[in-house]
C-alpha cells in the first residue's frame, strides 16, 4: 500500500502524489517514513528529503519546517523545499560564491552573520542535491 506524501511550501504546493517510501532531514539526524507509520509530529532541519517510488528517487533540498506523519498521508510542511531536478546548478554555485563573499568581508553583526551563514549552508545543500541528481543521472545514461 503505497503512502501519499504532500510537501507544502508558504508559497506552493511542492510535490503530492503517492510514494513507497520518504526519508527527511529531522533536527536529529534523518527520518524513514514507510506506509503504516505510526502517527508523528516533528521538526524538521536543513537537508535532503529523498523519495522513492517504485525504482526511481527524487530529491528536494529542504530548509526547516515541520513534518505530520497522519494515517492517511504524511505531510511536509517546510519553509523552502527545491526538487532537485528544478535547482539551477550554476545559479546554485553563484549563490553559494556570494554567501561566501559575505562571509569573507566580516563586516556582519549578530543577525547578519546568522543570515549570512544561513544562506551559505542553504546554497551548498542546493548544490549538494543538485550535483547528486547530476551524477546519478550521468551514471544511469540519462
Amino acid at each position: 500500500m503505497p503512502l501519499k506524501l504532500e510537501i507544502v511550501t508558504p508559497e506552493r504546493l511542492a510535490f503530492s502524489d503517492e510514494v513507497d517510501a520518504v526519508v527527511l532531514p529531522g533536527i536529529e539526524g534523518e527520518l524513514g517514513v514507510l506506509p503504516h507509520h505510526a502517527p508523528l509530529v516533528s521538526m524538521l532541519g536543513l537537508g535532503e528529503l529523498r523519495i522513492r517510488k517504485g525504482s526511481t528517487t527524487e530529491s528536494f533540498a529542504i530548509v526547516g519546517g515541520f513534518l505530520q506523519v497522519r494515517p492517511d498521508k504524511v505531510v511536509v510542511m517546510a519553509e523552502t523545499a527545491d526538487m532537485a531536478s528544478e535547482i539551477d546548478l550554476e545559479k546554485a554555485r553563484e549563490a553559494q560564491r556570494e554567501a561566501e563573499r559575505a562571509l569573507e568581508t566580516g563586516y556582519h553583526e549578530g543577525a547578519d552573520l546568522a543570515a549570512a551563514r544561513a544562506a551559505l549552508q542553504q546554497a551548498l545543500l542546493r548544490v549538494r542535491v543538485a550535483e547528486r541528481r547530476y551524477r546519478e543521472g550521468r551514471r544511469h545514461g540519462g
